[in-house]
């Protein structure tokens, strides 16, 4: 059994619509239907009644409905504990950010950040980007960074979340130079020779942009996936051992550009496939209701949260620097 079987379940209790809980869960309606059907394969009974509209819990799961709020409240009781027993008397932010943004864009960030309003005790959490925007609608971190780009949305309701930009992030396909400078691996490729491809696993947010860029290039691009991971670190490493190409974001190459152990994979007439993003910070807005299964650390942490958002809204967000 999973909490958020719990929590999806407590959601469906509360909307009495699938299509509803879904959407509050950030998930598809097929996979949270799932998951409730999972939560009652472990019950081992029926808890919904899915003859009857508006959607109705059965005797059974107005019983299981009164423990899951009981067993939730245990279960954020506990992490409340655990979390004052580890951080004792101080105040932690808490972020979720993406791997390659918590390596890049975050330390450099934090540290402009702390010049304006002074030392911030953080506590940083490195997820995929879906995971760390279901961290902040969790109740799990108290901002999130992410990437954006208007064609992968983040779904997060501006009523209830404020968001800010804090930069634009490059992403471009990078190879190892051959002897002469230029690309070893170098686009379009051809039937006979195709490139090398360092590709990232599907579910992944970058791979998803590095899809709908191949998708909308008029040129013939000839690739041979060759490796697939779903961290764009990893697939630096790989390319600067030379196994192929990868679509890569500039901060994470800015030294190797710098020293030339790696050069972008430009297309042979010169045109460098290339896309950009936007850099995020949500919070959830102020006097939103707090879920009273949260920890009382996340809501006596709301004082900090509007101390940073208020500074970083007075003066000029700390940019991304271009290499």
């Amino acid at each position: 059994m999973e909490i958020k079987w719990l929590e999806d379940f407590v959601s469906l209790a509360e909307t009495h619509s699938f299509s509803r809980s879904a959407e509050q869960r950030h998930v598809t309606q097929p996979a949270f239907s799932r998951r409730i059907q999972s939560l009652e394969s472990w019950v081992g009974t029926e808890l919904i009644d899915r003859s009857s509209y508006p959607t109705s819990l059965t005797p059974a799961g107005k019983v299981f409905y009164e423990q899951a709020l009981a067993m939730l409240a245990q279960v954020s009781e506990t992490r409340a504990l655990m979390r004052g027993q580890r951080s004792a008397n101080a105040q932690v932010l808490e972020f979720a950010v993406p791997h390659t943004l918590s390596l890049t864009f975050f330390p450099e960030w934090l540290k402009a950040v702390e010049r304006e309003i002074g030392t911030l005790p953080c506590r940083l959490r490195a997820l995929n980007v879906h995971d760390a925007v279901l961290a902040l609608v969790d109740g799990g971190c108290d901002l999130v960074m992410v990437y954006h780009h208007a064609r992968q949305a983040i779904q997060l309701d501006p009523a209830h979340y404020d968001m800010m930009v804090l930069g634009t992030e490059r992403l471009s396909p990078y190879s190892v130079p051959d002897a002469t400078g230029k690309p070893l691996y170098r686009l379009p490729g051809t039937d006979k020779k195709p490139v090398p491809f360092l590709s990232y696993t599907p579910n992944a947010f970058l791979g998803r942009m590095v899809d709908m860029l191949l998708s909308e290039t008029t040129d013939a691009l000839k690739l041979d996936k060759c490796y697939e991971t779903d961290m764009a670190e990893a697939l630096k490493v790989m390319a600067l051992s030379g196994h192929g190409m990868a679509f890569l974001p500039e901060s994470a190459v800015r030294e190797e550009l710098l020293q030339h152990r790696l050069v972008r994979a430009e297309a042979a007439r010169g045109a460098a496939l290339s896309i950009d993003m936007e850099i995020r910070l949500y919070r959830e807005k102020p006097g939103e209701h707090v879920n009273e299964r949260r920890s009382a650390q996340v809501r006596n942490k709301r004082q900090l949260v509007e101390r940073v958002w208020s500074s970083l809204a007075a003066q000029a967000l700390p940019a991304l620097p271009k290499s």
